[in-house]
């Protein structure tokens, strides 16, 4: 009998889980991808800005995985056709902000954390974490390397990606390998050592790629390979059991849809899934519910062709140097594909951490003239005015995984295993970055086609 898959989310974990469907399923398995926005593709978006292709979202993904192999998102990227399509930065440095001056981000560091430091850094005799704890990124190394390096160097790298402090990110989720090293070793230098020892970096491959031509390529190739149904604009707003599987009610209250499907993919941000599961299983819901996210905005502009830059790709800025601006990407130098003689000089700004959501309640014009003044501020030197230039808002977008999120994570999912058929994905629960998304939508795919075979 032909079975029915519904995908909750259409951003690329949900995405990469249809695909996965379409791939495993029985030929005549029908998929639905519900969005409740208008477009797919979640916080992958490409624009433009003066002619250049510039990312209004995710700029790129990591090329390989922890044991040495490709990482989730190139092997998704050559499923879909695009693997010709990936290109590289290029090799220039990057540097931090510190007392008003760029320097270059130390070599040899882990998310910032150095495997030396100056400070005392004892054996106590024991493992720095005990087995299955979790602690946040900055107590463990405040404790072991003093206030300077977590301010200076691992904030503004932790800042960089989850726009959230160390202070309150769970070191489980942000930096996994040093975990696990740490229920091992009894100094934090032996344990950033092990945990870069773990770790396999092949001879030659790049660390990062995007597509040439914008990530907006993969979410179109990824819709396409799916053969799913495409729905825009309606949000889901519950999920309820049947005798035979799931029903989605969707739309607006007054005006109620329900669809019948034998499967659904849960790829939506928390509080969303939170929502949708209050009625199915409450403690997953509860799980699920308490996760937070941060607000970022993204400024870019474009420069009269021959601007001058640092020698540099971009630069990160912690908190300590008291500007909104904590990221700037010198687009059209970090990435060749988009350069030309006779073209702009892209700079990209991230403005926004954790906490400073007030400070982002300022209108377009306002934001992007702020990130133009910092950036000129940071860099040392007076930018000229802008040819060009658009604002990203991302409200909520990046989640805050506090200490304790994995257990809870497992908590929830113990949970719904109660109940076949149903599985979640994405940012929500395996961590940001394109790779965990897509490998997340495919492990809850496989998840929901065994329950579906063992039915």
């Amino acid at each position: 009998m032909r079975k029915r898959v519904a995908i909750i989310g259409g951003g690329i974990a949900g995405l990469a889980a249809a695909v996965r469907v379409r791939d495993r399923a029985p030929r005549d398995t029908e998929i639905i991808v519900y969005e409740q926005s208008g477009v797919l593709g979640g916080k992958l978006r490409t624009g433009e800005l003066a002619g250049t292709t510039v990312e209004r979202g995710a700029e790129s993904f990591l090329v390989g995985a922890p044991d040495g192999t490709e990482s989730a998102a190139v092997r998704f990227a050559r499923r879909l056709g695009l693997g010709d399509a990936l290109v590289h930065p290029a090799t220039v440095q990057a540097a931090l902000a510190a007392g008003g001056v760029l320097r270059p981000i130390p070599a040899g560091t882990l998310m910032g954390v150095p495997a030396e430091s100056s400070s005392v850094d004892r054996d106590n005799g024991r493992p720095l974490l005990p087995a299955e704890t979790d602690v946040s990124v900055g107590a463990l190394v405040r404790a072991r390397y003093g206030d300077a390096v977590v301010d200076r160097l691992v904030d503004p790298m932790l800042g960089g990606v989850y726009a959230g402090r160390a202070d309150e990110l769970s070191l489980a989720v942000t930096i996994p390998a040093l975990a696990a090293a740490a229920r091992d070793e009894h100094t934090l230098s032996g344990a950033v050592r092990r945990a870069q020892a773990a770790s396999v970096r092949v001879p030659g491959r790049a660390v990062f790629a995007t597509v040439d031509g914008g990530l907006t390529r993969l979410v179109g190739a990824a819709a396409a390979a799916s053969g799913a149904r495409i729905s825009l604009g309606l949000p889901v707003r519950e999920l309820a059991r049947t005798a035979h599987g799931w029903r989605v009610l969707l739309g607006p209250a007054p005006a109620p849809q329900t669809d019948d499907v034998d499967a659904v993919v849960v790829a939506v941000p928390a509080k969303a899934a939170s929502r949708m599961l209050l009625g199915v299983e409450g403690d997953a819901s509860a799980a699920v519910g308490v996760l937070e996210y941060a607000s970022v905005a993204l400024a870019a502009f474009a420069l009269p062709p021959g601007t001058p830059l640092p020698e540099l790709s971009g630069f990160l800025v912690p908190a300590t140097e008291g500007t909104l601006v904590k990221a700037a990407t010198f687009l059209t130098r970090k990435w060749a594909h988009l350069h030309r003689d006779d073209g702009p000089v892209v700079v990209r700004a991230s403005l926004g951490r954790a906490g400073e959501e007030a400070s982002l309640q300022r209108d377009d014009s306002t934001l992007a003239e702020l990130a133009h003044a910092e950036t000129s501020e940071l860099i040392g030197a007076p930018l000229p005015p802008a040819l060009a230039s658009w604002v990203q808002r991302w409200g909520g977008g990046l989640p805050q995984y506090r200490p304790g999120h994995l257990d809870r994570v497992v908590a929830a999912r113990a949970a719904l295993h109660r109940l076949p058929g149903i599985a979640l994905a994405g940012a929500a629960f395996d961590g940001v970055g394109i790779p965990a998304c897509v490998a997340s939508g495919e492990r809850a795919a496989e998840d929901v086609l065994k329950s579906l075979e063992d039915a």
